[in-house]
């Protein structure tokens, strides 16, 4: 049975006390520029100084990447490859979709449409069903299967799901600076 994601947030009642102030399913975001992929976008900090104990703290989800100092955290639905929609090949649309969906999630892509894209962020990358090839310069691959924790350090990179099973990722990334 796959894995439904879940979001619980935590808080502080108007006595200080640690309470639960959020408890649902997250609905999923899809978008023409990757087929048959579900995005969950969980929460985001605002880019800068991290900060706790806020009262009514509202997440940051977009843009797509943080800035420096921000985070997002999201559950991403990769399709099995042999289900995989046929891509949309009008690029403008797919741009105009994506910009109004999951702003800045195409910046960073090369244009050659591989995949390939690096990112100014650290990202945890944690397989917790099926299997994801991660690719990365010079064609050097490593397959994940659930309970692989990638720590990616802006590297260029691409994900593709090969097996005939959906992969499900959860993803954390902070804004980084890079040197």
């Amino acid at each position: 049975m796959p894995i439904e994601p879940r979001l619980i947030v935590t808080g502080h009642s108007p006595q200080g006390d640690a309470v639960f102030v959020e408890d649902r399913r997250p609905e999923s975001v899809t978008v023409q520029a990757l087929p048959g992929a579900d995005f969950y976008l969980l929460w985001g900090t605002a880019d800068g100084e991290p900060r706790v104990g806020e009262k009514d703290a509202e997440p940051v989800l977009r843009p797509y990447f943080p800035g420096v100092g921000g985070s997002r955290a999201l559950f991403l639905r990769w399709a099995a490859h042999s289900s995989e929609p046929e891509p949309v090949v009008d690029p403008a649309d797919i741009a105009s979709e994506v910009a109004a969906k999951l702003p800045g999630l195409l910046d960073p892509f090369e244009d050659d449409g591989d995949g390939m894209h690096t990112t100014d962020t650290i990202d945890y990358a944690i397989c917790l069903e099926g299997e994801l090839c991660l690719t990365l310069d010079n064609d050097a691959e490593k397959t994940l299967t659930p309970g692989t924790c990638v720590i990616q350090l802006g590297t260029r990179h691409a994900w593709h799901n090969k097996s005939d099973q959906p992969a499900l990722m959860c993803y954390v990334q902070i804004g980084a600076v890079r040197v």
